[in-house]
């Protein structure tokens, strides 16, 4: 049983490891924010029909 506990508790260890980055990245790190274009092609807008 010790080497089961021993592999849960290093299991849970990195989960929280992991729940803390995410965490971090979400609250601390800041998406830039910019306008976006793209040009579409008349063709794709109106294909012809055969």
């Amino acid at each position: 049983m010790p080497t089961l506990f021993r592999f849960v508790v290093t299991v849970m260890i990195l989960a929280g490891i992991a729940y803390g980055t995410m965490f971090a990245l979400a609250m601390f790190v800041e998406p830039k924010k910019a306008e976006m274009s793209v040009r579409i092609p008349p063709e794709k807008l109106n294909p012809k029909k055969n």
